[in-house]
């Protein structure tokens, strides 16, 4: 029972601080990039999050295969949201 909260509250952190950490540098630091601004940016963020995440996380014995991938999905929402941001506080044309 402790073990699965455990595993629990490790996999919500490690999503938690992927979408904010994916989120603020896209809008802090990619801001005037334009490749980081296509559609294709946070699938290719999340999948790559994932594939960096698998060997860490097979390496841990509180998480499994599943944390990577909410990990990946988390990554690929705060790129997305970012992009979001970054268009909203862009100035009108008129």
């Amino acid at each position: 029972m402790l073990f699965g909260l455990l595993a629990l509250a490790a996999s919500l952190a490690v999503t938690f601080v992927g979408y904010t950490q994916a989120r603020t540098f896209m809008r802090e630091r990619l801001r005037f990039t334009s490749a980081a601004q296509s559609i294709w940016a946070p699938i290719l963020a999340g999948l790559g999050a994932m594939v960096v995440a698998t060997p860490v996380v097979a390496l841990l014995p509180l998480v499994g295969a599943g944390t990577a991938v909410a990990f990946g999905v988390s990554v690929g929402f705060g790129v997305a949201n970012g992009q979001r941001d970054i268009r909203r506080n862009l100035p009108s044309a008129f």
